[in-house]
């Protein structure tokens, strides 16, 4: 009996352990329960609803619910609300100061502008109802020229950044003259900044663009130093020669990348009076003045061609051949001095050559033409770029027998995206360089940033500018210091050096290797000129 005491005991004891066990899991399960709910509970839920913003959009501008003003404009009205409209200079100072229509509900605005359109008036007005803006690049610069009417200098820069952000071939022009004439100083620098790059290297033979290209803008473009040429600055004069006859014969059918069918016609033109000096070709005077005419007689195939055109009057040759011819001799002599001079007589005076590297593999190059007795080879590897005096004993009747020669130089390069807008851009100093017979050193490395298609522009002066440069650049200067002594004076503060670096000299050696030479050309077939590669 006592037995079946135990056992039953046992088996007590044994479900009651097990219970208690249950009831604690049971509880802890409870307890990790209620603290998750709690939390729950506690942390807050977004969820969004039709804003306000919205509804004041819908309500008050789309169904013009309790308007207080009604504006006409291009023949269209709007009712709508004065509180809002006020956000406007242009609004505020007629609803509060002083004008009739302070005190009237109806405004009538009288549009002179034709880029303004019902479309951009539409989009402009709900812009002042809505707390963000829908912007179509399409028709950007109807709504930039719309608030620039209203003086939304905040949808002005969104504006400006849509621009910016969509600037291409099909665009730019466009956006730089808006920018222009609307005073948006971002849109203008970013737009004629992507010329720079391109007119050469993607604009040369795109009729349908390089047609819009007013007169002032070619003339700025053609004349700065920052332009990227490809090959040589004679192919500066050949665009100057096609875009010409785009304007003169608007209704030839033209072809990218082909011969205008009139381009020939200065050529064929039997007058003896060069083409400028026309009342045909007056208009164009100005754009060929900038032309760097010194450094467009440096290959006897150019002077043939310019001759052949009659375009240029001789007589602007005169000049620059006589200075061409006045380095010559004084090289030949050995009595050339270091070339030193302002940044600004360097940019306005320098040869502009350039090329593109396609890809990232060693290339070697020279730009012909004559270049006062320095055969210069660049050289291009992965990561830098290299310049050498190239001297060889079978050519030295043609090269300077200066034991070292020195120039100025300074590199750009530019990686452009798939809008051909610059990505990354690098410019190096101005370098003072001096180089003994096949010398080289190195010129820039590139930045990591840098891409493939490489866009490749050089800036040289191997001779001393002209006497005349140089005196303007000595009375800018001189007007310049007297300009900042008076601003100082009168701030009574101390004057500050200068923080623009002196030229920089650099030295290196190098070898040789095979080399490709490069042209200008005036014509698609000598564009294309190569000499024979050199080992």
């Amino acid at each position: 009996m006592g037995n079946v005491l135990n056992k039953l005991g046992s088996v007590s004891q044994s479900v009651r352990g097990r219970k208690r066990k249950r009831e604690d899991e049971s509880a802890d399960e409870s307890g990790d329960g209620s603290d998750l709910l709690d939390k729950s509970l506690q942390t807050p839920k977004r969820k969004k609803l039709v804003s306000t913003a919205k509804y004041i959009y819908q309500a008050l501008f789309k169904e013009e619910r309790n308007s207080d003003i009604t504006v006409h404009a291009l023949g269209k009205q709007w009712h709508l609300h004065k509180v809002y409209l006020s956000q406007s200079p242009y609004f505020a100072s007629m609803f509060n100061g002083s004008w009739r229509e302070a005190d009237e509900d109806y405004v009538h605005i009288e549009i002179i502008d034709p880029k303004i359109t019902i479309e951009s008036l539409y989009s402009v007005f709900g812009s002042l109802y809505m707390d963000e803006v829908v912007l179509e690049p399409k028709v950007i610069v109807s709504t930039l020229a719309t608030a620039t009417l209203f003086q939304l200098d905040s949808l002005i820069d969104r504006c400006a950044e849509v621009m910016v952000e969509t600037t291409n071939a099909e665009t730019a022009v466009l956006y730089y003259e808006a920018a222009c004439e609307y005073g948006v100083k971002m849109v203008k620098q970013s737009t004629f900044g992507w010329l720079l790059v391109n007119l050469l290297s993607f604009y040369h033979r795109a009729p349908k663009w390089l047609r819009l290209i007013s007169f002032e803008l070619m003339e700025q473009l053609v004349s700065s130093a920052d332009l990227y040429v490809v090959q040589t600055e004679f192919t500066v004069y050949t665009l100057l020669r096609y875009w010409m006859a785009l304007k003169l014969f608007p209704d030839e059918s033209t072809t990218d990348g082909v011969e205008h069918p009139k381009e020939r016609y200065f050529a064929e033109r039997t007058s003896s009076v060069p083409f400028l000096a026309t009342a045909e070709g007056v208009p164009y005077e100005r754009v060929f003045r900038a032309l760097r005419l010194h450094n467009l007689l440096n290959h006897h195939v150019d002077i043939r061609v310019l001759r052949q055109d009659n375009i240029i009057p001789i007589e602007w040759l005169h000049k620059p051949l006589m200075q061409q011819w006045t380095n010559v001799l004084t090289i030949d002599q050995s009595l050339d001095k270091p070339i030193a001079c302002e940044d600004r007589v360097f940019l306005e005076s320098c040869i502009r050559c350039g090329r593109i590297l396609n890809e990232n593999v060693l290339h070697k190059w020279r730009w012909t033409g004559f270049h006062f007795g320095l055969d210069l080879l660049l050289s291009s590897d992965t990561r830098s770029l290299r310049i050498r005096r190239h001297h060889r004993t079978e050519n030295e009747r043609l090269l300077s027998l200066r034991v070292a020669r020195q120039f100025l130089v300074r590199v750009s390069l530019a990686s452009l995206n798939e809008l051909r807008q610059i990505k990354h851009q690098q410019t190096s100093p101005i370098l003072s360089i001096s180089l003994e017979k096949n010398e080289e050193t190195q010129l820039v490395v590139f930045d990591r940033e840098l891409t493939f298609p490489l866009l490749v522009s050089v800036n040289m002066m191997l001779v001393a500018p002209p006497e005349e440069a140089l005196a303007a650049a000595a009375a800018s200067g001189k007007v310049a210091e007297s300009k900042e002594r008076e601003q100082t004076t009168a701030a009574a503060t101390t004057p500050q050096a200068s923080e623009r670096s002196p030229n920089q000299s650099v030295e290196g050696t190098g070898g040789n290797g095979p080399v490709e030479s490069l042209d200008g050309g005036s014509s698609a077939s000598s564009s294309n000129r190569m000499l024979a590669n050199e080992s």
